[in-house]
């Protein structure tokens, strides 16, 4: 147990090396954007959700296809595909929900203290469309409500709410037989959005 959660610590070293990681992501790719241009899309909005707020999210989606991803900024991966779940989202409209939620949150300090860098991220991927959320428990709790080991992780449901696809280390080595990208997740959201 204590392996996972070294493993996936996100602590002050690991959150900033992680922004870096952001930040040069950002840079290469051109997904930069100017303090005009997050003003123009409208400010970033983050709340604070426990497992039970996640669902009700989900829930309230209703009627649209669901992409929820599950990030940290300590894990490279997950900040390097972020900015293709904004362009899902970009792209596809109103036809789909896409939810990012945080797990930066390990139960040290009080996960509003999170919030600032958390937001900054999110702002500098221009990430103003999507429902973002924070963890308010424990990341381990979530791991474990949520039946992944690690992230990144996305999940993918139905326009009825059902999960039609995970995405997460475990289930992409035995059905995929590689790490999963975007490209797969497109794939899952193409067909679901297809009348």
């Amino acid at each position: 147990m204590w392996e996972k959660r070294f493993m996936r610590s996100s602590g002050r070293f690991c959150c900033v090396v992680g922004m870096l990681v952001a930040a040069a992501t950002i840079v290469s790719t051109g997904a930069l954007c100017t303090a005009a241009e997050v003003s123009a899309q409208g400010a970033v909005q983050v709340k604070l959700v426990d497992h039970a707020g996640l669902l009700a999210e989900v829930a309230r989606q209703r009627g649209k296809v669901v992409v929820l991803d599950c990030w940290s900024t300590s894990c490279p991966p997950c900040v390097r595909e972020f900015p293709r779940l904004v362009d899902l989202q970009n792209r596809h409209g109103d036809q789909i929900a896409c939810l990012s939620l945080s797990l930066d949150y390990e139960g040290l300090d009080k996960p509003e203290d999170l919030l600032p860098p958390v937001r900054i991220f999110l702002e500098q991927v221009q990430a103003g469309r999507l429902v973002n959320m924070l963890a308010s428990e424990e990341s381990d709790s979530l791991y474990s409500k949520l039946g992944i080991d690690s992230v990144p992780a996305v999940f993918v449901y139905g326009r009825d709410g059902t999960l039609l696809q995970r995405f997460d280390e475990d289930d992409s080595a035995k059905r995929l037989g590689r790490p999963f990208t975007y490209d797969d997740v497109e794939t899952v959201v193409k067909q679901a959005v297809s009348p």
